[in-house]
């Protein structure tokens, strides 16, 4: 008899999602984390010992937790809607501006769009997409906890066949430009398709990628986690050891091999556990190198993480309050144009001057991960991806890479800045592809693991939930599943279903 009924590997959040609704079905389940606390990319850490102050390290905002697992597990967890969508500085005949987007359309964004574009065919446009996009996410989203739909059944059950076309069979950037004339609009709307993801515009990754941070919830918002991710985390821990799972850290799996009984797990310390299923909340590259498979070929990671701590708010030239600016996605350097650019560039291993940039202030909108004392004197925090920098700009050393690519983010950011922002800097750490790969385990820095899928199976595929192997016992319950990516737990679901389903 196998020791558990499902041993888990890794105990990032999809983990601990099945790992609970797994122990609450009455399975004995033990999650295997290799690090000394499980979270994985989740967790919060006071990045900088002598300040108080708890960062999200790596995933910050949340889009795609499904308020159904909320809700299933129990969850005593709060996001938070931000007022602003986003803000994106910009210069037109030697003056700076801003195009202003609040999350509910208002007569600031309206404004916004009119000294952009005074005929207003920007502004309609957006409109007009944003609604049609809308739409689709609410057709779409309720069916991330079902078993995957084929394409044609997908399709014929959102009956919105232009919409179709333009998220799913042609490139996103060819719908922009066609839609759109402004570069600076144009930009805005395409960064959904690139963060995390080293593609063009006019590659289908980029459809992918943007289709999952438009649908979360059915809503497409992005919100953020009271207490930082951290505190997603500690609730995970709660209902997952309430409901009896075992949790083993500092426990680092060797090997997995599978007969027609059971499979064995062999820890680095030589340790064997035996289980019914095995569930990978490890990228599937590292699961195929612990079956002695060879790994399947996959994007590498592409963004460059900064976390910033503020001893204040840097003013704009635009003049626009900071209070507003940055406590949406503020953009800069990010038109379309710049974007392909970069890209480009970095095929070639070039670092650019400037590097298109994306952040947010997360005490804007939950200052409770500040110390009151922090909090009180003023101090903010920053977080900032810097897109199309791909593990390859690393490799050949990573420190004097990290430090060009540094000083092309802020350079981005200081040309719309009254100040250099290093003039309110009061700590800064820097992560590339290749940390975040030493840090917790994404191969080449991957955020979503490997390339991302659609959310439905080709016609002649036979898959359920997407989170099959070539082996019955063995299911992948992350990022690197059919509908897994970004801070969501449907892969944890989906696989608990699916083990629910193969043991039954």
């Amino acid at each position: 008899m196998a020791d558990f009924d499902v041993a888990i590997i890794g105990g990032g959040h999809n983990g601990l999602v099945a790992a609970t609704y797994l122990a609450r079905a009455g399975k004995s389940v033990l999650i295997l984390e290799a690090n000394s606390e499980v979270g994985g990319a989740t967790t919060s850490v006071r990045a900088f010992p002598e300040y108080d102050a708890m960062l999200s390290r790596y995933a910050y905002l949340i889009s795609l937790l499904p308020d159904q697992i909320v809700s299933d597990l129990g969850l005593d967890f709060q996001c938070i809607s931000r007022k602003v969508s986003s803000y994106t500085p910009y210069s037109r005949d030697g003056k700076d501006l801003g195009l202003y987007v609040a999350r509910q359309w208002d007569k600031q964004t309206e404004e916004s769009f009119k000294e952009l574009d005074p005929s207003g065919a920007e502004w309609a446009a957006w409109q007009g997409f944003y609604n049609e996009v809308a739409q689709f996410a609410h057709k779409i989203a309720p069916s991330m906890l079902h078993p995957l739909k084929t394409r044609s059944e997908l399709k014929a059950e959102i009956d919105m066949p232009d919409v179709w076309e333009y998220m799913m069979e042609r490139p996103i950037g060819e719908v922009i430009q066609a839609r759109f004339k402004n570069d600076v609009v144009r930009g805005v709307i395409l960064t959904d398709g690139l963060i995390g993801t080293f593609s063009s515009a006019f590659e289908m990754q980029a459809n992918i990628c943007f289709l999952y941070h438009l649908i979360g919830n059915g809503t497409g918002e992005w919100k953020v986690p009271r207490g930082g991710m951290g505190a997603l985390v500690k609730e995970l821990v709660r209902v997952a050891t309430t409901a009896g799972v075992e949790m083993r850290v500092n426990s680092r799996v060797k090997s997995v091999v599978t007969d027609k009984d059971k499979a064995t797990l062999t820890l680095e310390d030589g340790t064997a556990i035996t289980s019914s299923f095995v569930l990978s909340n490890a990228a599937p590259q590292v699961l195929a190198r612990l079956r002695g498979k060879t790994p399947p070929a996959s994007l590498e990671g592409s963004q460059m993480k900064i976390n910033i701590l503020l001893k204040s708010l840097p003013q704009l030239k635009s003049g626009i309050d900071p209070r507003l600016a940055f406590a949406g996605t503020f953009h800069a350097h990010e038109s379309f144009s710049e974007c392909e650019a970069t890209y480009e560039a970095a095929i070639t291993g070039v670092i650019p001057e400037k590097l298109p940039i994306e952040m947010y202030c997360h005490t804007l909108t939950d200052p409770s991960i500040l110390s009151d004392e922090l909090h009180d004197a003023g101090y903010q925090t920053l977080t900032l991806f810097g897109l199309h920098t791909p593990a390859t700009l690393f490799d050949a050393d990573n420190e004097v890479a990290k430090a060009a690519a540094l000083k092309a983010a802020l350079a981005s950011l200081n040309q719309y800045l009254v100040e250099p922002i290093e003039n309110v800097i009061a700590a800064i750490e820097v992560k590339s592809p290749l940390d975040i790969e030493g840090d917790v385990g994404l191969p080449r820095g991957n955020i979503f693991h490997k390339d991302l899928s659609f959310p439905f199976r080709e016609d002649e595929q036979h898959i359920r939930w997407g989170v099959e192997t070539d082996d019955p016992r063995i299911f992948i319950c992350g990022a690197g599943a059919i509908r897994g990516g970004g801070v969501s737990g449907i892969a944890g679901h989906n696989a608990a279903m699916a083990v629910l389903e193969a043991s039954a």
